[in-house]
Protein backbone atom coordinates (compact mmCIF):
# COMPACT_ATOMS: atom_id res chain seq x y z
CA UNK A 1 0.00 0.00 0.00
CA UNK A 2 1.10 3.41 -0.60
CA UNK A 3 1.18 5.61 2.64
CA UNK A 4 2.85 8.39 1.65
CA UNK A 5 -0.19 10.40 1.80
CA UNK A 6 -1.04 9.80 4.69
CA UNK A 7 -0.66 12.62 7.61
CA UNK A 8 -0.14 11.50 11.40
CA UNK A 9 -1.61 13.63 14.08
CA UNK A 10 -1.17 13.53 17.83
CA UNK A 11 -4.47 12.87 20.52
CA UNK A 12 -7.22 10.74 20.43
CA UNK A 13 -7.87 7.76 18.02
CA UNK A 14 -10.56 9.01 15.64
CA UNK A 15 -12.85 7.09 13.38
CA UNK A 16 -14.03 7.47 9.80
CA UNK A 17 -12.19 7.04 6.88
CA UNK A 18 -12.42 8.25 3.10
CA UNK A 19 -12.62 5.67 0.74
CA UNK A 20 -10.86 5.53 -2.54
CA UNK A 21 -12.11 5.20 -5.64
CA UNK A 22 -13.38 1.45 -6.64
CA UNK A 23 -14.22 -1.07 -9.84
CA UNK A 24 -18.13 -1.12 -9.44
CA UNK A 25 -19.99 -4.19 -11.16
CA UNK A 26 -23.38 -3.93 -12.42
CA UNK A 27 -25.84 -6.91 -11.70
CA UNK A 28 -27.74 -7.90 -14.86
CA UNK A 29 -30.78 -6.54 -14.13
CA UNK A 30 -28.80 -2.99 -14.52
CA UNK A 31 -28.71 -2.72 -9.98
CA UNK A 32 -25.52 -2.07 -8.97
CA UNK A 33 -24.31 -4.07 -6.51
CA UNK A 34 -20.94 -3.83 -4.06
CA UNK A 35 -17.37 -4.64 -5.49
CA UNK A 36 -15.62 -7.47 -4.89
CA UNK A 37 -13.70 -7.33 -1.62
CA UNK A 38 -10.34 -7.67 -3.71
CA UNK A 39 -11.65 -4.67 -5.77
CA UNK A 40 -12.85 -2.73 -2.70
CA UNK A 41 -9.75 -3.29 -0.34
CA UNK A 42 -7.15 -2.78 -2.94
CA UNK A 43 -8.31 1.54 -2.21
CA UNK A 44 -7.81 1.50 1.22
CA UNK A 45 -5.07 0.95 4.29
CA UNK A 46 -4.62 1.56 7.69
CA UNK A 47 -3.03 4.93 9.02
CA UNK A 48 -2.64 6.75 12.36
CA UNK A 49 -4.40 10.10 13.94
CA UNK A 50 -7.46 12.27 12.99
CA UNK A 51 -6.51 13.39 9.35
CA UNK A 52 -6.00 11.95 6.17
CA UNK A 53 -4.69 13.33 2.75
CA UNK A 54 -5.61 12.04 -0.61
CA UNK A 55 -4.72 13.56 -3.60
CA UNK A 56 -3.92 16.89 -1.01
CA UNK A 57 -6.96 16.97 0.39
CA UNK A 58 -7.33 16.59 4.47
CA UNK A 59 -10.13 14.28 5.69
CA UNK A 60 -10.95 12.66 8.42
CA UNK A 61 -9.34 9.18 9.68
CA UNK A 62 -9.00 6.25 11.80
CA UNK A 63 -6.07 4.42 12.92
CA UNK A 64 -4.12 1.83 12.14
CA UNK A 65 -4.38 -1.81 13.02
CA UNK A 66 -2.43 -3.87 10.69
CA UNK A 67 -2.47 -6.96 13.07
CA UNK A 68 -6.37 -6.91 12.63
CA UNK A 69 -7.41 -10.59 13.40
CA UNK A 70 -8.25 -12.46 10.21
CA UNK A 71 -12.25 -12.96 9.68
CA UNK A 72 -14.13 -15.49 9.55
CA UNK A 73 -16.28 -17.61 7.46
CA UNK A 74 -19.90 -16.19 7.82
CA UNK A 75 -21.89 -18.74 10.25
CA UNK A 76 -25.17 -19.89 9.23
CA UNK A 77 -27.08 -19.79 12.30
CA UNK A 78 -31.08 -21.15 12.40
CA UNK A 79 -32.54 -17.19 12.52
CA UNK A 80 -35.09 -17.61 14.27
CA UNK A 81 -38.50 -14.66 14.17
CA UNK A 82 -38.19 -11.25 15.76
CA UNK A 83 -34.78 -12.07 16.31
CA UNK A 84 -32.59 -8.97 17.10
CA UNK A 85 -29.60 -8.20 15.50
CA UNK A 86 -26.08 -5.96 15.92
CA UNK A 87 -24.33 -4.68 13.34
CA UNK A 88 -20.79 -3.31 14.04
CA UNK A 89 -19.37 -1.82 11.00
CA UNK A 90 -15.60 -2.08 9.90
CA UNK A 91 -13.51 -0.19 8.06
CA UNK A 92 -14.85 1.01 4.50
CA UNK A 93 -14.69 -1.84 1.67
CA UNK A 94 -14.22 -4.36 4.57
CA UNK A 95 -17.19 -6.42 6.22
CA UNK A 96 -19.96 -6.03 8.91
CA UNK A 97 -19.49 -8.20 11.92
CA UNK A 98 -23.71 -9.63 12.99
CA UNK A 99 -24.27 -10.48 16.64
CA UNK A 100 -27.37 -11.40 18.34
CA UNK A 101 -26.82 -9.57 21.89
CA UNK A 102 -28.45 -10.03 24.67
CA UNK A 103 -28.54 -14.05 23.46
CA UNK A 104 -25.01 -13.90 22.97
CA UNK A 105 -21.49 -11.84 23.29
CA UNK A 106 -19.80 -13.50 20.30
CA UNK A 107 -20.07 -13.04 16.11
CA UNK A 108 -22.54 -15.33 14.46
CA UNK A 109 -22.02 -14.09 11.27
CA UNK A 110 -20.43 -11.50 8.73
CA UNK A 111 -21.92 -8.81 5.90
CA UNK A 112 -18.71 -8.94 3.24
CA UNK A 113 -17.91 -5.77 1.07
CA UNK A 114 -19.33 -3.00 3.35
CA UNK A 115 -18.03 -1.06 6.00
CA UNK A 116 -18.73 2.44 7.05
CA UNK A 117 -21.91 3.68 8.81
CA UNK A 118 -25.22 2.17 9.15
CA UNK A 119 -29.06 3.12 9.93
CA UNK A 120 -32.53 1.75 10.26
CA UNK A 121 -36.05 2.56 9.25
CA UNK A 122 -36.77 3.59 13.05
CA UNK A 123 -34.93 6.78 15.16
CA UNK A 124 -33.69 4.56 17.37
CA UNK A 125 -34.72 0.93 18.88
CA UNK A 126 -34.08 -2.03 16.79
CA UNK A 127 -35.00 -1.16 13.03
CA UNK A 128 -38.11 -3.27 11.50
CA UNK A 129 -36.37 -5.71 9.05
CA UNK A 130 -34.32 -3.84 6.76
CA UNK A 131 -31.06 -1.88 7.84
CA UNK A 132 -28.56 0.41 5.26
CA UNK A 133 -24.88 -0.05 5.53
CA UNK A 134 -22.36 2.08 3.22
CA UNK A 135 -21.62 -0.27 0.42
CA UNK A 136 -18.86 1.21 -1.82
CA UNK A 137 -16.71 4.27 -2.93
CA UNK A 138 -19.78 5.75 -3.70
CA UNK A 139 -22.66 3.24 -2.87
CA UNK A 140 -24.99 2.59 0.20
CA UNK A 141 -27.08 -0.69 0.50
CA UNK A 142 -30.19 -1.86 1.69
CA UNK A 143 -30.18 -5.33 3.87
CA UNK A 144 -33.16 -7.59 5.23
CA UNK A 145 -32.20 -8.74 8.52
CA UNK A 146 -30.27 -10.71 8.71
CA UNK A 147 -28.05 -10.27 5.98
CA UNK A 148 -29.91 -10.50 2.23
CA UNK A 149 -28.91 -7.98 -0.04
CA UNK A 150 -32.05 -5.84 -1.52
CA UNK A 151 -30.51 -2.77 -3.26
CA UNK A 152 -28.14 -0.27 -3.75
CA UNK A 153 -28.17 3.35 -4.28
CA UNK A 154 -25.43 5.42 -6.00
CA UNK A 155 -23.87 8.90 -4.67
CA UNK A 156 -23.06 10.78 -7.06
CA UNK A 157 -19.53 13.23 -7.03
CA UNK A 158 -18.48 12.31 -3.66
CA UNK A 159 -17.93 9.61 -0.85
CA UNK A 160 -21.40 8.55 1.44
CA UNK A 161 -20.41 9.02 5.42
CA UNK A 162 -23.43 8.74 7.85
CA UNK A 163 -27.16 7.90 6.59
CA UNK A 164 -30.53 8.36 8.57
CA UNK A 165 -34.27 7.60 7.86
CA UNK A 166 -37.17 9.43 8.91
CA UNK A 167 -40.52 8.18 10.28
CA UNK A 168 -41.96 8.44 6.38
CA UNK A 169 -38.84 6.25 4.85
CA UNK A 170 -36.78 9.41 3.21
CA UNK A 171 -33.35 8.69 3.73
CA UNK A 172 -30.54 11.22 4.26
CA UNK A 173 -26.90 10.27 3.32
CA UNK A 174 -24.07 12.59 4.03
CA UNK A 175 -21.12 13.24 2.12
CA UNK A 176 -18.01 13.31 3.33
CA UNK A 177 -15.75 14.45 0.26
CA UNK A 178 -17.67 18.30 0.28
CA UNK A 179 -19.76 18.34 3.05
CA UNK A 180 -23.15 17.92 1.02
CA UNK A 181 -26.66 16.11 2.09
CA UNK A 182 -27.98 14.08 -0.77
CA UNK A 183 -32.00 13.35 0.26
CA UNK A 184 -33.86 10.36 -1.11
CA UNK A 185 -37.58 10.01 -1.32
CA UNK A 186 -38.60 7.06 -0.78
CA UNK A 187 -35.26 5.94 0.16
CA UNK A 188 -35.37 5.47 -3.78
CA UNK A 189 -34.06 7.11 -7.20
CA UNK A 190 -31.07 9.38 -7.82
CA UNK A 191 -31.43 11.56 -4.85
CA UNK A 192 -31.64 15.52 -4.23
CA UNK A 193 -28.27 17.07 -3.17
CA UNK A 194 -28.39 19.96 -0.28
CA UNK A 195 -25.02 21.84 -0.10
CA UNK A 196 -24.38 22.62 3.57
CA UNK A 197 -22.13 25.13 5.35
CA UNK A 198 -19.54 22.09 6.58
CA UNK A 199 -17.04 21.16 4.45
CA UNK A 200 -16.80 17.74 5.75
CA UNK A 201 -20.23 15.99 7.09
CA UNK A 202 -20.01 13.04 9.43
CA UNK A 203 -23.37 12.40 11.20
CA UNK A 204 -26.67 13.17 10.78
CA UNK A 205 -29.95 12.07 11.99
CA UNK A 206 -33.88 12.95 12.34
CA UNK A 207 -36.29 13.66 15.01
CA UNK A 208 -39.24 12.82 15.66
CA UNK A 209 -40.65 15.95 13.68
CA UNK A 210 -38.66 15.04 10.59
CA UNK A 211 -36.31 17.72 11.28
CA UNK A 212 -32.81 16.48 9.91
CA UNK A 213 -29.77 17.33 12.26
CA UNK A 214 -26.04 16.77 11.20
CA UNK A 215 -22.78 17.50 12.13
CA UNK A 216 -19.24 18.05 11.05
CA UNK A 217 -16.10 20.02 10.63
CA UNK A 218 -16.06 23.67 9.19
CA UNK A 219 -13.66 25.11 6.46
CA UNK A 220 -11.77 26.59 9.56
CA UNK A 221 -11.46 23.01 11.08
CA UNK A 222 -14.33 23.54 13.72
CA UNK A 223 -17.46 21.13 15.24
CA UNK A 224 -20.37 22.47 13.62
CA UNK A 225 -24.24 21.09 14.55
CA UNK A 226 -26.75 22.13 11.50
CA UNK A 227 -30.55 21.59 11.00
CA UNK A 228 -32.35 21.31 8.11
CA UNK A 229 -35.84 22.11 9.04
CA UNK A 230 -39.11 19.41 7.74
CA UNK A 231 -40.09 20.77 4.68
CA UNK A 232 -37.48 23.89 4.15
CA UNK A 233 -34.23 24.09 1.70
CA UNK A 234 -32.49 26.76 4.39
CA UNK A 235 -30.32 25.27 6.38
CA UNK A 236 -29.46 26.68 10.19
CA UNK A 237 -26.46 26.32 12.18
CA UNK A 238 -27.42 25.10 15.39
CA UNK A 239 -25.38 26.46 18.42
CA UNK A 240 -24.64 24.22 21.41
CA UNK A 241 -24.45 25.38 24.97
CA UNK A 242 -21.35 23.34 25.60
CA UNK A 243 -18.17 22.36 23.86
CA UNK A 244 -18.30 19.54 21.37
CA UNK A 245 -14.91 18.62 20.64
CA UNK A 246 -15.03 16.03 17.56
CA UNK A 247 -18.28 15.50 15.79
CA UNK A 248 -20.13 12.09 16.36
CA UNK A 249 -23.29 10.34 15.70
CA UNK A 250 -26.52 12.45 15.83
CA UNK A 251 -29.43 10.79 16.97
CA UNK A 252 -32.93 11.07 18.60
CA UNK A 253 -33.42 9.19 21.76
CA UNK A 254 -37.33 9.70 22.00
CA UNK A 255 -36.88 12.90 24.44
CA UNK A 256 -33.81 14.48 23.13
CA UNK A 257 -31.30 15.40 20.77
CA UNK A 258 -28.44 13.84 20.67
CA UNK A 259 -24.67 14.25 20.04
CA UNK A 260 -21.85 12.09 20.12
CA UNK A 261 -18.23 13.39 21.32
CA UNK A 262 -15.77 11.00 19.84
CA UNK A 263 -13.01 12.83 22.12
CA UNK A 264 -14.71 12.81 25.07
CA UNK A 265 -16.04 9.40 25.00
CA UNK A 266 -19.51 11.21 25.97
CA UNK A 267 -22.88 11.77 24.61
CA UNK A 268 -24.99 14.91 25.11
CA UNK A 269 -28.66 15.34 25.34
CA UNK A 270 -30.32 18.24 24.29
CA UNK A 271 -33.12 20.65 23.72
CA UNK A 272 -33.43 22.40 20.65
CA UNK A 273 -35.51 25.72 20.41
CA UNK A 274 -34.66 27.67 17.21
CA UNK A 275 -30.97 27.73 16.78
CA UNK A 276 -29.73 27.05 20.68
CA UNK A 277 -29.34 23.29 21.34
CA UNK A 278 -29.38 23.32 25.67
CA UNK A 279 -27.80 20.48 27.35
CA UNK A 280 -30.26 18.59 29.46
CA UNK A 281 -27.81 15.87 30.35
CA UNK A 282 -24.19 13.97 29.68
CA UNK A 283 -24.03 9.98 28.68
CA UNK A 284 -19.90 8.75 29.65
CA UNK A 285 -18.87 5.65 27.93
CA UNK A 286 -16.30 4.78 29.93
CA UNK A 287 -13.55 2.18 28.87
CA UNK A 288 -14.54 2.76 25.48
CA UNK A 289 -11.58 3.25 23.08
CA UNK A 290 -13.67 5.38 20.18
CA UNK A 291 -16.91 5.18 20.20
CA UNK A 292 -17.32 6.37 15.99
CA UNK A 293 -20.84 5.88 15.60
CA UNK A 294 -23.12 4.91 18.80
CA UNK A 295 -26.77 3.19 18.24
CA UNK A 296 -29.65 3.87 20.80
CA UNK A 297 -32.10 1.26 21.69
CA UNK A 298 -34.39 0.47 24.37
CA UNK A 299 -32.14 1.17 27.65
CA UNK A 300 -28.67 0.91 26.04
CA UNK A 301 -26.42 2.21 23.43
CA UNK A 302 -24.35 0.32 21.44
CA UNK A 303 -20.34 1.70 20.46
CA UNK A 304 -18.49 1.03 17.36
CA UNK A 305 -15.86 1.35 18.87
CA UNK A 306 -12.64 1.85 16.18
CA UNK A 307 -10.10 0.75 19.52
CA UNK A 308 -11.94 -2.25 20.40
CA UNK A 309 -14.59 -3.79 18.44
CA UNK A 310 -17.60 -2.68 20.02
CA UNK A 311 -19.42 -2.42 23.64
CA UNK A 312 -23.17 -1.91 24.88
CA UNK A 313 -23.58 0.56 27.78
CA UNK A 314 -26.95 1.43 29.61
CA UNK A 315 -28.79 4.50 28.71
CA UNK A 316 -29.17 7.05 29.32
CA UNK A 317 -26.89 5.75 32.53
CA UNK A 318 -23.66 5.17 30.73
CA UNK A 319 -20.81 4.23 32.73
CA UNK A 320 -18.84 1.02 32.42
CA UNK A 321 -20.44 -1.26 29.75
CA UNK A 322 -22.16 -4.14 30.80
CA UNK A 323 -21.60 -5.69 27.88
CA UNK A 324 -18.32 -6.02 25.13
CA UNK A 325 -18.72 -8.06 21.98
CA UNK A 326 -16.40 -10.56 21.04
CA UNK A 327 -15.20 -11.33 17.28
CA UNK A 328 -13.44 -10.49 13.87
CA UNK A 329 -12.78 -6.42 13.93
CA UNK A 330 -11.07 -4.23 11.18
CA UNK A 331 -10.83 -0.84 12.61
CA UNK A 332 -15.21 -0.41 13.25
CA UNK A 333 -16.20 3.06 11.74
CA UNK A 334 -20.24 2.16 12.38
CA UNK A 335 -23.12 0.13 14.35
CA UNK A 336 -27.01 -0.17 13.19
CA UNK A 337 -29.51 -2.36 15.17
CA UNK A 338 -32.73 -4.18 13.26
CA UNK A 339 -34.58 -6.90 14.60
CA UNK A 340 -37.31 -10.03 11.87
Amino acid sequence: MNTAGFVKCAGALIALALCSACALRQAQDGMAVPPSSAALNAGYTGYVGKTLSVNGRLVTAAHSNPSAPLRFAPIAPDFQPKEKFEYIINFYGTYASIFDWPKSDRQIGTIENVGGQGCTNVLYGYGRRTFWIVAGANQISLYQVPQKLIKTLSISNGQPSSCAMDLSGDLAVGNLSNGDIILFKGASGSGTVMATPLAREYFDGYDNKGNLFFDGFTRGSAFQLDELPKGTTKIHTITTSNTVQFPGSVQWDGTYLTVTDQTADAMYRYTVSGTKATLKGTTKLKGSGDCAQTWIATGVVFCGDADAGGEVYKYPAGGSPIAVFSGAFDEPLGVVAARR
